[in-house]
């Protein structure tokens, strides 16, 4: 049988988990990678149940590895006493070769990797993180301005063809 037909029997999974809308806000993102995460039961049963919080979460080069860090993933409930720690690091799994990219991009400073979103894909959760460089508040005063701008034209169009 087909994997989609499989998905369209299951129901399908879960698109997004989380989204970090603030990072795209605070950091110009340079280069996004797809990361996989290694979590432990009842940490995949809370993402089922959408009880997770990537605000404060950034990615960390430690060892030769990338983790995940400030993440919360609350406790899930019908655990027992094995439960996880919430705001434990989480490793993310990423390739080599792109380790060593986001190693040599975040050794600059005002440099990080920021997780942009949460999301399933075939049954996984996965990271979006990217290499992100911090803006000034003047970019953020022009990026609100330009996305401004554009919804007034957007909104312009939409009235146009009624009068």
């Amino acid at each position: 049988m087909a994997k989609t037909a499989k998905k369209a029997r299951k129901g399908g999974d879960q698109p997004t988990i989380a989204v970090n809308k603030r990072a795209r806000r605070e950091y110009e993102i340079v280069e996004t990678y797809e990361a996989g995460i290694e979590l432990t039961g009842t940490e995949v049963k809370s993402l089922r149940a959408g009880r997770v919080s990537i605000k404060e979460a950034f990615g960390l080069v430690k060892d030769g590895q990338v983790w995940l860090v400030q993440a919360h993933i609350a406790h899930y409930d019908y655990g027992n006493r094995f439960n996880h720690d919430p705001t434990r690091w989480r490793r993310l799994l990423l390739h080599r070769h792109e380790i060593d990219r986001v190693a040599e991009f975040t050794r600059e400073q005002g440099r990080t990797l920021a997780v942009l979103q949460l999301y399933w894909r075939d049954g996984k959760a996965k990271a979006l993180v990217g290499l992100a460089k911090g803006k000034a508040t003047r970019d953020k005063r022009r990026d609100e301005a330009e996305r401004d701008a554009q919804r007034e034209m957007q909104r312009a169009l939409k009235y146009q063809g009624r009068r």
